[in-house]
């Protein structure tokens, strides 16, 4: 994006997608995010169907996540220091290839979750490269709606993958969903790699060429970058800003389910409370982002964020059904919080460090997403389903109290 105005401009969605590289990552990005939740959605039912064992189920779905954290710690560097376009290419072909190999190949379920999760470690390099060149094709708020729409497809391409993995398992049968979703991966490598121009390595600021990747050297690289965003207060502060209420509200919506059948009420009734929270977070991030300047947005983080948890207290109380899905749908609106924070994250991050940071701000995500149920699942085995959601959404207000506290201002001479 070329525009150079002030931080306060009003840039709009069009404007975003008028520009031909966004353009092209934020669809083969959709592709990609939609062929992962077919692949992993069709993975749990047929691992299950082999071994009937919910555990095996369960771990299915939680290997293409949890190991993301273990890749960004270990190989985040890569982001950095490779051609941006080989890096992406190789990401979509890798799932493309693992995708062929799970539907052709009798693998035993062993093999199955090392595969998955070897490709999940991956992950935060390959999503990193992209999130940096978003970054650089993109500046002042065009950039925070940029990252609002790639939150958007990813609610949007999550929801048509998981139901489109239905009707391909009822349709075609398990081999040839994941033969789908190799197909989609393809394409995005495809297109990527046509369309793409192969841009140079980033330069570090102040640097007059590319720093070349010392053999040996990503591992190592990769532990100080990480060990340098952490120990920065304000990287800290906002990670932590961005990774919490995620990870609170992940264990409230891991509940909803038990939830419906502690209150008997009547059988699908989980479903639409399920669709209840993307759908407010799509709500949300589209009224905020179209309607709202960089600035009000800004000073709305910590309301934003108490939206996002107050409502689930309610659930304390054991509402109706309609009354479930009205909080649940609030409750989504408030996690346009975070486009307050984009700005002020990307001002936070040295210049040279923005692949492994954007990897390990995704990483961190997917692990506190999983850590978020198993925490508030315990809670409700010791009360009830209602209560520890009630605990999740206390939570997520004591960190919209912390946000009071966190700047989330960009600096003058930070983002352009």
């Amino acid at each position: 994006m070329t525009s150079t105005g002030a931080p306060q401009r009003r840039t709009t969605y069009r404007d975003v997608l008028a520009d031909r590289r966004y353009r092209l990552l934020f669809l083969t990005r959709a592709a990609a995010i939609t062929a992962d939740s077919l692949r992993i959605m069709t993975l749990s039912v047929f691992v299950f169907a082999a071994t009937g064992s919910p555990l095996l189920g369960s771990l299915t779905f939680g290997a293409g996540f949890l190991p993301q954290l273990v890749g960004s710690v270990l190989l985040g560097s890569l982001a950095d220091r490779v051609r941006p376009r080989r890096l992406i290419v190789a990401g979509y072909l890798l799932e493309c290839g693992a995708a062929a190999a799970l539907a052709l190949a009798d693998l035993p379920v062993g093999w199955i979750l090392v595969l998955v999760a070897v490709v999940a470690c991956l992950t935060p390099v390959f999503g990193g490269a992209s999130s940096r060149l978003v970054a650089e094709t993109l500046t002042g708020d065009a950039y925070v709606l940029g990252r609002s729409l790639f939150s958007m497809s990813s609610s949007g391409a999550q929801l048509l993958g998981l139901a489109g993995g239905g009707a391909a398992l009822t349709l075609l049968g398990a081999r040839h969903a994941l033969l789908l979703s190799a197909g989609a991966y393809l394409a995005a490598a495809l297109a990527v790699r046509l369309r793409l121009p192969d841009l140079p390595t980033p330069q570090p600021a102040g640097s007059g060429r590319p720093e070349p990747a010392a053999p040996g050297s990503v591992l190592r690289h990769s532990w100080s970058g990480i060990a340098g965003l952490l120990g920065a207060r304000r990287v800290r502060q906002l990670l932590l800003a961005q990774w919490l209420p995620s990870s609170f509200a992940a264990g409230a919506e891991s509940l909803i389910v038990p939830f419906c059948g502690q209150r008997g009420f009547a059988a699908g009734s989980a479903g639409p409370l399920l669709a209840c929270l993307p759908v407010g977070m799509l709500l949300g991030n589209l009224l905020v982002g179209r309607f709202l300047s960089p600035g009000a947005r800004e000073r709305l983080v910590a309301p934003l964020a108490a939206v996002l948890g107050l409502p689930l207290v309610v659930f304390a109380l054991r509402p109706p059904w309609v009354v479930c899905a009205v909080l649940l749908l609030i409750s989504g609106v408030g996690f346009a919080y975070g486009l307050g924070l984009q700005r002020a994250f990307l001002d936070a991050v040295p210049e040279a460090s923005r692949g492994q940071a954007f990897g390990l701000l995704t990483s961190g995500l997917m692990t506190v997403q999983g850590v978020g149920p198993a925490v508030f699942g315990s809670v409700a085995e010791a009360s009830s389903t209602g209560v520890a959601m009630a605990w999740a959404g206390g939570a997520t207000v004591c960190v919209a109290g912390f946000l009071t506290r966190v700047p989330v201002r960009p600096s003058a001479a930070g983002t352009p």
